[in-house]
């Protein structure tokens, strides 16, 4: 084996946010750049030589080319054997499932989830562990700690890998074994839902429609739902992914799933209509003229868990992300289980997952996930819903407005305000912070506030702590404002700002929720300056 060990230089900019680090394809396209942060992965990690290493991306711009120069350096530094899948494509919680299921020391995803692609879009790269998950603060501090004192990186001189059929190679000493993406995939899903009733229910007539946003789903998609499940041909539609995603945005929201939400709340819509993001790990759920929010999505997957086969022994908890809504809180303590709730980023919930301490979790950020995996899912959520239907064979809105009626409304909406210059975003929450001491016990509007602080995480698996993870406001009625600068964005900072009241009264849950939490929304822009800190007259994207 011809392996080179080439000098270089540290980047100051390769601090991984809530998911990997995520940059703009021409800073990844920098001499050195990719290759110094996948050497810091490897230079991390201890006991991984010989071992295997799952990778694989979502197939925008640039991807395959990552996946070639990773190849060459895992060979160069003593991996066994890598699991990439066919293309170079994998969706998130397929590498998860793949990690789980063939025992491998982790594994590296190329995406930058829900963020644009193409030549001038962005990538990313961040690395799971073996449970599947994503790596916990502790070792993407070592990550970084290591990209700032990086003097070389070793990589194999070779001829790229055939990443287009399956079958076996040799990279040096290293064997490539090029993998079906989908089969694992829908052997799992296929173990967790009951697909005969969710077919005898498609076959009965009930109308769905899945948008896969040019993104990785598309394959899984079609497998799964036109050829397993026997939906119609067209049901999956933008399927076939792209590098750019064919020029669009693949966040599955009311905004950028345009095509989908067109088709739901247009004339002769489907009963059920859903789309997933870049790596499949995010999903939106519709219904006939009717929009689930992701909070009101987890709680009442917690509430029907019992009628999916997987679950039907019940639920050993459930947690949530502090920006969440509290809709799961209140499924909880009906079914008398532990909810916890976590910081923003999939990773927290990893320990409480491997711990049985929960079984399902979810992100307001339309990301819901179980034990099956230890990602969010998209896939997975959508035919959990299906299974549900199938089942009470009820519309989407009546299975909505029933829980309501049972447990109450949680009113809730974030607001993004996305590519804030990043020191006018600073200043905002600077200015925040300032203030939280002076606001307990003081009214804000109408509202009496009951604690303002700034989220502080302890693991209760492992006692880890983090700070300063959302300026949190909470009123003595239950209502909250939170703040939050996001850490999945690539080019300057996006603002998230969540508001949340809670309505018991059946005959009062049926407004519209920026009407409900329009009080909310002028105390969150007056408190925080939000028009004049940050120079934006309303949000980029309301859900």
């Amino acid at each position: 084996m011809n392996i080179h060990t080439v000098a270089t230089q540290p980047f100051s900019d390769q601090k991984p946010g809530t998911s990997g680090l995520r940059k703009q394809v021409p800073v990844f396209q920098k001499r050195h750049y990719l290759e110094n942060f996948v050497q810091s992965i490897f230079d991390s990690l201890e006991g991984y030589q010989g071992q295997t290493l799952v990778l694989g991306g979502d197939g925008r711009y640039y991807n395959r080319t990552a996946i070639q120069i990773i190849l060459k350096m895992a060979a160069a530094n003593g991996w066994g054997r890598v699991l990439v899948g066919q293309g170079g494509v994998l969706s998130t919680p397929a590498v998860s499932n793949l990690i789980r299921q063939q025992g491998a020391f982790g594994g590296i995803i190329l995406s930058a989830s829900h963020n644009p692609g193409g030549p001038e879009g962005d990538f990313g790269i961040k690395y799971n562990i073996g449970n599947g998950g994503p790596a916990p603060e502790k070792v993407t501090d070592a990550i970084y700690a290591r990209t700032l004192k990086i003097e070389a990186y070793r990589i194999l001189e070779a001829g790229d890998i055939d990443l287009d059929h399956l079958g076996s190679q040799k990279l040096g000493e290293m064997t490539v074994e090029v993998i079906d993406s989908v089969a694992d995939y829908s052997r799992l899903m296929q173990s967790l839902f009951d697909f005969d009733r969710i077919r005898d229910r498609l076959k009965g007539g009930l109308r769905i429609a899945i948008d896969s946003m040019h993104a990785v789903t598309g394959p899984y998609a079609t497998t799964i739902f036109e050829q397993e499940l026997g939906a119609a041909a067209g049901t999956v539609f933008n399927g076939i992914p792209l590098e750019d995603f064919g020029g669009g945005h693949p966040d599955p929201n009311l905004v950028y799933a345009h095509d989908l939400v067109e088709l739901l709340f247009g004339d002769r819509a489907p009963d059920f209509g859903a789309a997933s993001d870049g790596d499949g790990d995010r999903n939106m759920i519709l219904g006939n003229h009717f929009f689930v929010t992701p909070s009101d999505s987890l709680a009442i997957l917690a509430a029907n868990a019992t009628l999916v086969p997987a679950y039907r022994a019940g639920l050993s908890g459930i947690a949530r992300s502090m920006p969440t809504s509290a809709a799961a809180d209140r499924v909880a303590q009906a079914l008398n289980l532990p909810c916890y709730e976590t910081p923003t980023g999939w990773k927290f919930f990893g320990n409480l997952l491997d711990a049985d301490r929960v079984t399902l979790c979810g992100e307001e950020s339309f990301g819901t996930g179980s034990n099956h995996v230890r990602e969010k899912d998209g896939l997975w959520a959508v035919l959990f819903w299906l299974n549900i239907l199938a089942v009470k064979e009820q519309s989407v809105a009546e299975i909505v407005q029933d829980h309501w009626r049972t447990y109450g409304r949680n009113y809730y909406s974030r607001h993004d305000y996305e590519g804030v210059e990043s020191d006018r975003a600073n200043t905002l929450v600077e200015k925040l912070r300032s203030q939280l001491p002076t606001l307990t016990g003081h009214k804000l509007g109408a509202y009496q506030v009951a604690y303002a602080d700034d989220f502080r995480y302890e693991d209760p698996v492992d006692g880890s702590i983090s700070e300063q993870q959302g300026i949190r406001i909470g009123f003595e009625d239950g209502s909250r404002i939170v703040f939050r600068l996001s850490g999945t964005g690539t080019a300057g900072a996006t603002l998230r700002v969540y508001l949340e009241r809670f309505e018991g009264d059946a005959g009062k849950q049926g407004l519209d929720p920026q009407v409900a939490l329009a009080d909310l929304i002028a105390i969150a822009d007056e408190v925080a300056q939000i028009k004049s800190l940050t120079g934006f007259d309303k949000p980029t994207v309301i859900t």
